[in-house]
């Protein structure tokens, strides 16, 4: 091949090597030049003609792409909305009363059981008065028995057993409050759960609404979010969503056991809450996503967002069409997860054309170095 590319300056040398018979003739000089341009372009023409048939490298060389068949196959856009997660029973527990802390029963991580003591305050006033009452009421209760005996056999007036039954029953009436009292110095478990935060000490002054212990119910677990008002027509309670908790690397599917019918004027957004279950990983106050289906299709064609091309006169892709690259306009529908569906443009078969196209213009020869069907 490389003699044949040759052969034209081969030729050249080779006339102007022969000494003309009239070099100083002008006109035979121009004959002579001209006969030899048409010599290279008939050389010129059959050397391209051979290089066409023969598929040389100056020939169009071929892109390489890999390429995937078109399917029909379910499709869901996913609204991503940021929650954090708590929990269902997350109380505080306090004294009624105050007064000095005297007993720590439970430490930080303990499981306690709903009406557990706690923490004990200082009601040893209390406790004597609770001593006096007792014996108080012994005292009438051995008299309410003789005087009741004595009544029993008609000895004695009404008058006198109906004050000492009296007597009896007030002074129970009076061991009961102080009792009642007592116990309002001390700090009780409202729920079942673990005590997650407590930072007393012992001989430490505790008041009401002041001094507290956080209990926890981690069995029982709920996601809260906002979501904008923009989807209040695509979320409701009972939907299915996925909960994607990243720190704890877990996936959970639960339904929507509670959506606000109130946009909040502020926020412009109404609160839902999906109640999950119990989980050791996942733990209150963690940060979740919300994966809310607003749109689902059962039959869409969904194909790879970056196989997509953009353009001033719309979007387009690119298939394999024997062998050559075929540009063809698209009108695209949701997009999520790096799948977008097309709505226009595309049918099932069509090998699209995924890796490669940014390189490719309409007709272009293609290699397919990767298919998947």
């Amino acid at each position: 091949m490389k003699k044949l590319l040759y052969l034209p300056l081969i030729l050249l040398l080779a006339a102007c090597s022969k000494p003309a018979a009239n070099s100083n003739n002008k006109e035979a000089l121009q004959k002579q030049l001209a006969d030899l341009k048409k010599q290279q372009a008939d050389i010129n023409s059959k050397i391209a003609k051979i290089q066409a048939q023969l598929g040389t490298q100056d020939s169009v060389k071929s892109i390489d792409v890999a390429e995937m068949t078109v399917k029909t196959g379910p499709f869901t856009n996913f609204v991503d909305v940021q929650g954090s997660i708590d929990a269902k029973d997350n109380v505080l527990a306090s004294p009624q009363a105050p007064g000095a802390i005297t007993s720590i029963y439970v430490k930080v991580g303990d499981h306690v059981a709903k009406g557990q003591t706690l923490v004990q305050l200082d009601n040893s006033v209390l406790l004597q008065q609770i001593a006096q009452a007792e014996t108080q009421v012994n005292l009438n209760k051995t008299l309410f028995d003789r005087q009741k005996s004595l009544w029993d056999q008609k000895i004695g007036t009404e008058v006198q057993f109906l004050q000492a039954q009296a007597t009896y029953q007030a002074a129970q009436k009076s061991l009961a409050a102080l009792k009642e009292q007592a116990g309002l110095y001390r700090i009780v478990a409202p729920i079942t759960g673990t005590v997650d935060q407590m930072d007393l000490k012992l001989g430490q002054a505790a008041s009401p609404g002041v001094t507290s212990i956080r209990i926890v119910n981690t069995e029982s677990l709920k996601v809260k979010a906002n979501v904008p008002e923009s989807y209040a027509a695509s979320i409701h309670q009972g939907d299915m969503v996925k909960v994607v908790v990243p720190d704890a690397n877990d996936t959970i599917t639960a339904k929507v056991t509670f959506a606000a019918k109130v946009i909040d004027a502020a926020t412009r957004s109404f609160a839902i809450e999906i109640q999950l279950p119990g989980s050791k990983s996942i733990k209150p106050n963690m940060t979740a996503v919300l994966k809310i289906a607003d749109y689902s299709k059962k039959n869409a064609i969904v194909v790879p967002l970056n196989a997509i091309q953009k353009s001033e006169s719309g979007d387009y892709v690119f298939v394999n069409n024997d062998g050559h690259a075929k540009k063809v306009n698209v009108s695209e529908g949701a997009t999520y997860g790096g799948q977008t569906e097309i709505t226009e443009g595309l049918k099932p078969g069509d090998k699209l054309i995924t890796e490669g196209a940014s390189d490719l213009e309409d007709g272009d020869k293609i290699r397919v170095l990767q298919s998947i069907n």
